[in-house]
């Protein structure tokens, strides 16, 4: 769902807006604060060890909303969907969602909540068959659920067509495909992925986005870190650019397409 669909559908209030400076000289972004944001990321420092990368990062992702972050390579990118889901050391500012304060929670919490991540590597288990690699996405409930089992079958063909076959054996593709089933088994009000076409022929990666496409348009709000910023930023409904681990731009992915300052320094012109 677009940001101006959602604001139709009944936002009365508009975004409070507070104004930032990229550094190195980049032009003045305004960060949305949303009232009814799912996710809320505010002023976060966080990194690996000793080691800072991110610094006072914010960012929000609607209800439905489908956003993605781009930038070059050592922008942090990645860090932020792993700080959201627990995996780097917390230095500073909070995380909540969908109104909990969710700052330094383990992922086995996190999960709980509704929120699901797809690493970019090692996002298989390789020795497990397909079905066995799903059933593990749902490893916190008592039983898995066939409803949702099912769901991901209608979802991805393919996965219930090679079932039995071990993970580890799959194309790149389908093991991208396996990795997003396997998060989708908990329904997450919210999917954090993280360059979902890496690694895949070209021919696979148009594909790879109609199936993010699916899966927002099903109801899933998504937060991607995407190498191909120019594909990734034409279908989504809002991006961030960001630029030595700090926010840089935030906007629509039309309005960041077409701004000329982006295209030229992070879009290849």
């Amino acid at each position: 769902m677009s940001g101006t669909d959602a604001e139709a559908a009944g936002t009365d209030d508009p975004p409070e807006t507070d104004e930032r400076t990229g550094s190195g000289g980049g032009a003045a972004t305004e960060v949305s604060t949303w009232s009814d944001s799912l996710l809320r990321v505010r002023n976060l420092d966080a990194g690996y060890g000793d080691l800072q990368i991110l610094t006072d990062v914010a960012m929000d992702v609607r209800d439905g909303e489908y956003v993605t972050i781009v930038g070059p390579n050592g922008a942090g990118k990645s860090t932020v969907m792993k700080s959201v889901f627990g995996l780097t050391a917390h230095m500073g500012g909070t995380v909540t969602f969908e109104g909990t304060d969710i700052t330094g929670w383990n992922p086995e919490d996190i999960i709980h909540e509704g929120l699901g991540y797809v690493p970019q590597n090692d996002n298989v288990f390789p020795t497990l068959s397909v079905r066995e690699n799903l059933e593990m996405g749902a490893y916190i409930l008592d039983e898995v659920p066939r409803d949702a089992l099912e769901m991901v079958f209608d979802r991805f063909p393919i996965l219930e067509e090679r079932q039995e076959q071990k993970g580890g054996t799959l194309s790149g593709g389908q093991q991208q495909m396996l990795a997003m089933g396997r998060a989708l088994m908990l329904s997450p009000r919210l999917l954090l992925l993280d360059e979902p076409s890496a690694g895949l022929a070209p021919d696979l990666v148009d594909e790879m986005f109609e199936k993010v496409d699916e899966i927002n348009d099903a109801g899933t709000a998504v937060l991607m870190v995407e190498q191909n910023a120019k594909e990734a930023l034409r279908r989504c409904d809002r991006g961030y650019v960001l630029v030595n681990g700090q926010n840089r731009y935030e906007d629509s992915g039309e309005a960041l397409l077409n701004d000329p300052q982006v295209r030229q320094d992070f879009l290849g012109g």
